[in-house]
């Protein structure tokens, strides 16, 4: 949800090393072996094949913390990130795997459960128009079971009993597109926290009988107040609270995702290409580019000092 995002951050999670499970005799994989537990985060992220798309799917609420009053919930979310892995080839590090993926988060009514096309800012009273979270593309790098360091890809996360949980947390502290060029002296920075926390059923994601597998994942993101509430820099985060799964189609979504995308977000029904090479969007690249746009057509001038 992001922001990282938002699922599927994101972001925001593991990438994968190329399977031959439809070409060998069915077998558990070992997560101590490198090229094994490559071959679970492909499970779990990708679909079946190269190119195949797999959807995941998550459902929560978005509240606000503001020192010295209660946190007050602001929005429902209901978030989809459609994806697909294909193979990729390095003269040093073998055979991989690369991401490529796109998604979307909705803000609905907290009381209506509806798409909010407009929102009254219970700080400032001003109504604004919602954007909501839309980002194409949200790819990843690729990974092998040699990483670039030399080092061995290892599995993070335990087992127990018929479970494996894989958590996995981004910090992120970056450049602001929407701010000047003196973040490291005055602030400004994007500070957000992404949290995933996977749950596998072990013999689905460890038996390669199973073509793919389909988890369970929570996504928490804490992060500074969205550019479009215009909260003019009021102390504050925003704390994003989801659960959700990986579904089996697009078509499993529900409606209010569905109806969504087929009106306003078409491309959003498949994933990116897997040669993908654009650079990946935020919420504050996207939401830049939209008032260059609108101040270009406009003729309006940034507002500055006098």
């Amino acid at each position: 949800m992001k922001s990282k995002s938002l699922l599927l951050g994101a972001a925001i999670l593991a990438f994968v090393a190329p399977s031959a499970a439809a070409k060998e005799k069915p077998r558990m994989l070992d997560l101590s072996k490198a090229e094994d537990a490559l071959e679970v985060g492909k499970r779990a992220q990708c679909g079946e094949a190269d190119g195949k798309p797999a959807v995941y799917h998550w459902s929560g609420k978005v509240y606000s913390r503001v020192t010295g009053e209660p946190d007050r919930m602001l929005f429902l979310g209901e978030g989809m990130n459609i994806r697909t892995c294909v193979t990729v080839d390095d003269p040093k590090r073998g055979k991989g795997w690369r991401l490529v993926s796109r998604e979307i988060m909705l803000y609905l009514d907290p009381k209506t459960g509806e798409v909010l096309r407009k929102w009254t800012n219970p700080w400032t009273d001003e109504t604004v128009d919602v954007m909501h979270i839309a980002n194409d593309p949200v790819n990843q790098r690729p990974q092998f079971a040699t990483n670039a360091d030399g080092t061995t890809y290892k599995f993070i996360g335990r087992r127990e009993g018929r479970w494996i949980f894989a958590p996995f947390e981004a910090p992120l502290f970056y450049h602001n597109v929407l701010a000047g060029d003196y973040q490291d002296y005055i602030g400004g920075k994007y500070h957000a926290m992404e949290i995933f926390d996977f749950a596998y059923d072990a013999e689905e994601i460890l038996n390669t009988k199973y073509p793919t597998a389909y988890p369970i994942v929570s996504w928490v993101r804490i992060s500074d107040w969205m550019p479009w509430m215009k909260m003019r820099g009021r102390q504050g985060q925003m704390v994003f609270n989801a659960m959700g799964n990986k579904l089996k189609s697009f078509d499993e979504l529900p409606a209010v995702l569905k109806d969504e995308i087929r009106l306003n977000y078409p491309a959003y029904i498949a994933p990116p290409p897997g040669d993908d090479a654009r650079p990946n969007e935020t919420t504050w690249t996207v939401f830049k580019k939209m008032v260059d746009e609108n101040r270009a057509k406009t003729g309006e001038k940034p507002k500055t000092s006098h």
